[in-house]
């Protein structure tokens, strides 16, 4: 399927870009190829293959939640740069 000149400009208008020649034809080359493999994809025969979501099959990698003693106030702020009366001190964010 080829594009044409029109249609990338078309589509440059919509997205506001503005395209000098050399670059609409370039993409329109580069659009065009991209759109005959798509037409190559269509072409392959599918019947009896499962829809997948991953190329590779993919298992949880996450470990077991488990519970545990929460952390201690005085080593929670160690590090922190700010700290008052057992908080952090962060900047204001809302007026």
């Amino acid at each position: 399927m080829r594009i044409t000149k029109e249609q990338i400009l078309h589509v440059a208008h919509l997205a506001r870009l503005e395209l000098d020649e050399e670059a609409v034809e370039k993409f329109a080359g580069q659009i065009s190829t991209v759109l005959e493999y798509v037409d190559q994809l269509q072409g392959i025969d599918t019947e009896g293959v499962k829809p997948t979501s991953h190329a590779i099959s993919l298992t949880n990698a996450f470990r077991e939640d488990q519970q545990r003693d929460h952390l201690e106030t005085e080593k929670a702020l160690a590090n922190a740069p700010e700290k008052e009366d057992g908080s952090f001190v962060v900047p204001k964010v809302v007026g």
